[in-house]
């Protein structure tokens, strides 16, 4: 038998795909995992054991997790690759700052990648998320454009690509390997919406370093896991002006004497940003009325 620490990059059926320095091992979870209900993730850092005539291990133990997205199951994320059309389909910015907001809450850095400039530029949607402190990337799968800076970005990393269907998440990671890895959809002329392509989530290692993972169906995220009261630490560019609010249970949308709403007016919190931010507010009330 062999011991070896690897990662698991992909779950099925009950067997885990775990990468180690000496190729990929097909596993089972020890039965004491079952037992007390422990199940691994795909991301999972964990320690096998492998029989050296089989070439097939069992999962020992699992390292602690830094992070965890429950939809889809996957955990130790860097960055979330954040990713919206400039057109076809029209950019939802809604959902962008609501991923954005589930990014920060899971303590994974948020990358903005506004993918189809060569349809449109999207240069006024990157000066809104740059003035409010992200890291922003003008993307193009059409031609390229900026890909390698992407590559920078990402390598040496795990990272989540999250968006709405049709913006061209598996174009960029078709992109990104330099051959046709994922398939694509087209998108719906009609709803202007794409299918979703991708059938289960599986960690790949990029040939330039580290990983990535195209996770089916991340359009969005369990509402119910944020409080209003945490929310506005989930906007980067709206947190400095809450800490300076004199009302303690101030939701900073609609009170008079609101700091943030201050800074608002003075330009210093983009309008969209904010108005999504008071959305997410409502949309988190609604979801607790439900609890």
């Amino acid at each position: 038998m062999s011991v070896y620490t690897g990662r698991i990059i992909k779950g099925i059926g009950g067997f885990y795909y775990v990468d180690t320095a000496d190729g990929v091992f097909e596993c089972r979870a020890r039965g004491v995992m079952r037992q007390k209900k422990i199940t691994p993730l795909v991301g999972d850092i964990v320690e096998i054991t492998v029989d050296d005539n089989l070439k097939t291990g069992a999962v020992e133990r699992i390292e602690p997790r830094r992070n965890e997205l429950i939809r889809p199951s996957v955990s130790n994320i860097d960055i979330m690759a954040v990713v919206a059309a400039t057109a076809n389909p029209r950019p939802n910015l809604y959902l962008l700052d609501k991923l954005i907001a589930s990014a920060e809450n899971m303590d994974i850095t948020p990358l903005i990648c506004f993918n189809k400039t060569d349809v449109d530029s999207g240069e006024e949607l990157a000066e809104i998320y740059e003035k409010s402190g992200f890291d922003v990337l003008r993307l193009s799968a059409e031609t390229g454009q900026n890909i390698e800076l992407l590559k920078d970005k990402l390598k040496d990393k795990t990272t989540v690509f999250a968006g709405n269907s049709g913006v061209g998440k598996s174009s960029l990671l078709n992109m990104l390997f330099g051959e046709e890895i994922f398939e694509t959809g087209q998108v719906s002329d009609r709803v202007e919406r794409g299918k979703h392509t991708t059938r289960h989530s599986e960690l790949k290692r990029l040939p330039f370093g580290g990983y990535i993972i195209d996770t089916p169906g991340f359009g969005s995220f369990d509402i119910t896991l944020l409080e209003i009261d945490d929310l506005s630490s989930l906007f980067r560019d709206i947190e400095p002006f809450s800490y300076e609010c004199r009302f303690r249970d101030c939701s900073h949308t609609v009170e008079a004497g609101c700091s943030v709403l201050q800074a608002l007016r003075n330009g210093k919190i983009e309008q969209s940003r904010h108005e999504n931010y008071c959305k997410l507010v409502q949309e988190i009330r609604d979801a607790q009325k439900w609890k």
